[in-house]
């Protein structure tokens, strides 16, 4: 976790954003993986973003994940999901997160609309305390990483965790192929 000082996140709720500390502190107790191993790191918040921030803190690429917000329309309504890659890899947004949505043309959703909608930070959005009715499509290599860093709802930190968690969270589905190699 290159040189991230992490420490459990349910003792630092005050690095996280309200929705992401509400939904650890209602993390279920059989989860596949337990709250504790949800780690969070204080970061300086000019280098939140991924390339910054693994250059900064020597985080691999390959270990760095990223959740967009994708949005669509369908019959003049609009569908959102949680895209969760690695940052070695981009969405393939009109490809197979389209076709999951069942719109005709998906993009990723106005910075302004996400941050009001996740209650979360532009550059800090993370799966974790999302809309319930929001699915969070996973890439299959993501749970295939032992431990990946996230965002944490705030530009100020990050989240390590197990890469298996995220596959895990109420909403979650795990995609093969949900991204293509940057």
């Amino acid at each position: 976790m290159g040189t991230l000082k992490t420490e459990p996140a349910r003792a630092r709720l005050d690095l996280l954003a309200p929705p992401v500390a509400a939904a650890l502190q209602e993390w279920p107790a059989e989860a596949p993986v337990d709250v504790d191993d949800v780690l969070v790191a204080p970061i300086d918040a000019d280098l939140a973003d991924t390339a910054a921030f693994c250059e900064a803190y020597q985080v691999g690429l390959e270990e760095s994940a990223n959740c967009v917000v994708v949005a669509g329309k369908r019959g003049g309504e609009t569908r959102y999901a949680a895209c969760v890659v690695l940052a070695t890899t981009r969405a393939d947004v009109n490809g197979v997160v389209r076709k999951l949505l069942d719109v005709r043309k998906a993009s990723f959703a106005p910075m302004a609309e996400a941050v009001e909608l996740s209650g979360m930070e532009y550059g800090g959005i993370t799966p974790i305390g999302l809309p319930a009715d929001w699915p969070v499509l996973v890439d299959s290599r993501v749970i295939a990483t032992p431990h990946v860093i996230i965002g944490s709802g705030v530009r100020h930190s990050k989240i390590a965790l197990p890469g298996p968690a995220l596959g895990a969270l109420p909403g979650a589905r795990v995609v093969e192929d949900l991204a293509r190699p940057a």
